[in-house]
């Protein structure tokens, strides 16, 4: 009867232990290591780079009623700076290229073939863009200064410095680190020159008025 009566107490004591463990809370699962907050890329900064593209025009001499259509490649370098306010990125680019824009017409007026070249083209312009992460299309424009020689077989013919202006628009693209490529479109506008009769055989003006496309890429500060 005693065995029977500690068995008893033995197995009551047991289940009153496990209904115990069983209302003992659980423990929590570890918690998870907080997402890391990756920011935005910056526009904001210094860059330097280089360019090249193609560029085609037109030369109109009034004297002569001929279009030289000047076309040829560029290729320069630019620096620039931007600063960025939420999407808007404000900057300021200027740009110096070599260029080899030549093109020549023939005519009664001029049988030998008048020629218009622009060997160098520089610019300063502003640019607004509107960032979406790494990508950036813009809008620019600003002043644009190169040369105009104007060549007729047998005459001195004529060469200048011009200043005019240039638009345009493109597209920038983050591309590794700290490098970023872009490509645009530049109208621009060097006005003309004066061709004199003893310099060309006839008094003229011829204009230059040119469109490019280039492709560039841009290391950034």
């Amino acid at each position: 009867m005693r065995r029977v009566l500690v068995s008893t107490i033995a197995v009551l004591a047991l289940s009153a232990v496990c209904a115990q463990a069983a209302d003992l809370p659980r423990q929590a699962p570890p918690a998870r290591a907080p997402a890391q907050f990756a920011p935005g890329y910056s526009w904001t900064g210094f860059y330097i780079g280089i360019n090249g593209g193609y560029g085609w025009a037109d030369s109109d001499w009034s004297g002569f009623a001929g279009n030289a259509e000047p076309s040829g490649g560029l290729v320069g370098g630019t620096l620039g700076y931007n600063w960025q306010s939420g999407p808007l990125v404000l900057g300021l680019e200027t740009d110096a290229a070599w260029s080899d824009l030549r093109g020549s017409f023939t005519n009664a007026a001029c049988p030998q073939g008048c020629e218009t070249r622009n060997n160098w083209l520089a610019t300063v312009r502003g640019r607004l863009g509107y960032a979406i992460d790494r990508v950036m299309p813009y809008v620019t424009g600003g002043l644009a200064v190169g040369d105009i020689e104007l060549t007729r077989p047998g005459f001195v013919g004529a060469s200048d410095t011009r200043a005019g202006w240039t638009v345009g628009a493109g597209l920038e693209a983050a591309i590794a680190g700290n490098w970023t490529a872009k490509v645009e479109y530049l109208y621009v506008d060097l006005g003309d020159i004066a061709c004199t009769a003893a310099a060309c055989g006839t008094a003229t003006n011829a204009d230059l008025r040119a469109s490019v496309v280039r492709a560039g890429v841009n290391l950034r500060f």
